[in-house]
């Protein structure tokens, strides 16, 4: 079977060849070289197929050029590559192994990957500084892809467990070719990505999008600080940023703000920014920032250009939206096909017309997007949705601990975080409750602030009353 991803990176890498694609600290590749890298990777994946069955890769690293490399070896090789957020744990990672059958994982040397791992990792030169580890022997059962599927991501579940999307090339294509038309990339821009290439915030407006156009891509290593992204600005002449808000938020807090003379747009997505925040850093840098909408299951929707007013920008192309009382509603080009590992939840949220229910509300005025609220319970911290339930679960399971409720909060920066109020007995303290949910949970929905107490205040039906909970967390703050 012939999958489009493939010819589609062969072909732009082939058009681009002499241009600068990707760097990172360590060094770049022009296009005609991570075509050879990655074309040699492939050969080494390939080497380990076992059965007729189509093998499936999890990359589990940071970004790099490595981790490129490894997405395009594995596109290469015909084999469907799992993007797998470099922050989920060992616990979490061995879920997906198990869930989606994962045949190899691509990570770092160090990566706490031994629970799912069934052999040593194998050192690769074309992977450079990853490693490959085989994750499942034999032909056992495992939930089948569907026959046009070729990439997998994720995204956080109401169960807690991370739902496995399965995307066609067709929608990936779509996606890239939608953001750069409407958003105006050409071969002339050169992209700081802040962004992990495994968040749809990167993989739709930074990877395959950047090579479609003849865009370089610019990654940065460890957490985005705002004096690295000076760093990384003043090193690359990047034209574009793109981060989450977070990374705004930091920037603006500080006292000279250099390095954005050749950035001409600043992307942000994943979580709301404060207009504050946005009018502040525009004021600072010069520079405009422009709102992404998008959705994990449904790809980029809505893009704001400078000067387009308040909200979250009109539709791209290739999107239709909806709003009512049953929240926004949205049909798009990009959209994905289903959860490998979560059988009939994506099409339960599907409409009769084949609008997918995003969970969001809000409404639209003249073509742009405003949010208002959540239908559900998720909470929305730094980009990343986190069940509070599902955390409230674990700490429940901690010793001395009677009960616990977690919620969203702002913290002394005014960012939303993840808190959690725990009844304890008097042998439980911060520490081992924080230790205690990091063996268990990824480190990003690990509570940003817990608060003890003897016992969890309640309203008058016996619910717990977040109003009382979020003025035990104020005076926490104050006092």
């Amino acid at each position: 079977m012939t999958f489009l991803l493939p010819e589609a990176f062969s072909d732009a890498l082939s058009r681009h060849g002499g241009r600068l694609a990707v760097a990172d600290p360590d060094g770049s590749l022009d296009c005609a070289g991570l075509a050879e890298r990655a074309h040699a990777a492939a050969a080494r994946i390939t080497g380990h197929a076992t059965s007729g069955d189509r093998l499936r890769v999890g990359l589990y690293a940071t970004n790099s050029t490595d981790y490129l490399v490894s997405y395009l070896g594995t596109l290469f090789a015909g084999a469907v590559p799992f993007l797998i957020d470099s922050a989920f744990g060992p616990f979490e990672l061995s879920r997906i192994a198990e869930d989606c059958g994962l045949d190899l994982l691509i990570h770092a040397q160090d990566a706490a990957v031994s629970p799912p791992a069934t052999e040593p990792p194998v050192r690769e030169d074309e992977f450079g500084a990853l490693v490959v580890s085989r994750v499942r022997e034999g032909s056992g059962p495992r939930p089948r892809l569907l026959g046009t599927t070729e990439v997998c991501r994720f995204t956080s579940g109401s169960t807690g467990r991370p739902n496995c999307i399965e995307f066609s090339g067709r929608a990936v294509h779509a996606a890239a070719a939608n953001w750069a038309r409407g958003t105006g990339l050409s071969a002339e821009d050169r992209i700081a990505c802040l962004a992990a290439l495994s968040n749809g915030l990167a993989f739709n407006t930074s990877l395959l999008a950047a090579f479609l156009s003849g865009a370089s891509l610019h990654l940065s290593r460890g957490l985005p600080t705002a004096s690295r992204v000076t760093r990384l600005l003043e090193s690359t002449g990047a034209t574009r940023l793109v981060a989450f808000p977070a990374l705004y938020e930091s920037i603006v807090r500080r006292s000279t703000v250099t390095g954005f003379t050749t950035v001409r747009t600043a992307i942000s997505s994943g979580a709301p920014l404060r207009e504050s925040v946005r009018e502040r850093f525009t004021h600072l840098t010069g520079v405009p920032v422009h709102n992404y909408y998008g959705v994990a299951e449904t790809g980029p929707l809505t893009y704001a250009p400078e000067g387009g007013g308040s909200g979250l920008g009109a539709s791209l192309p290739g999107v239709r939206l909806l709003a009512g009382p049953d929240g926004i509603r949205v049909r798009s080009e990009s959209m994905g096909s289903r959860y490998l590992n979560a059988p009939g939840v994506f099409e339960d949220r599907i409409d009769a017309e084949g609008f997918y229910r995003t969970g969001d509300q809000g409404y639209l005025r003249d073509g742009a997007l405003h949010l208002t609220g959540r239908t559900g319970r998720m909470v929305n911290v730094g980009g990343r949705k986190i069940d509070p339930i599902e955390v409230a679960g674990v700490l429940r399971g901690a010793p001395d601990v009677t009960d616990a409720v977690a919620f969203e909060y702002e913290n002394q920066h005014g960012e939303p975080t993840l808190a959690a109020v725990v009844a304890t007995g008097p042998g439980a303290t911060v520490r081992e409750l924080r230790e205690h949910c990091a063996a268990v949970l990824p480190s990003f929905k690990v509570p940003g602030i817990l608060h003890l107490v003897d016992e969890i205040p309640v309203n008058s039906i016996g619910k717990p009353s977040v109003v009382r909970l979020r003025r035990l967390l104020d005076d926490a703050q104050t006092g």
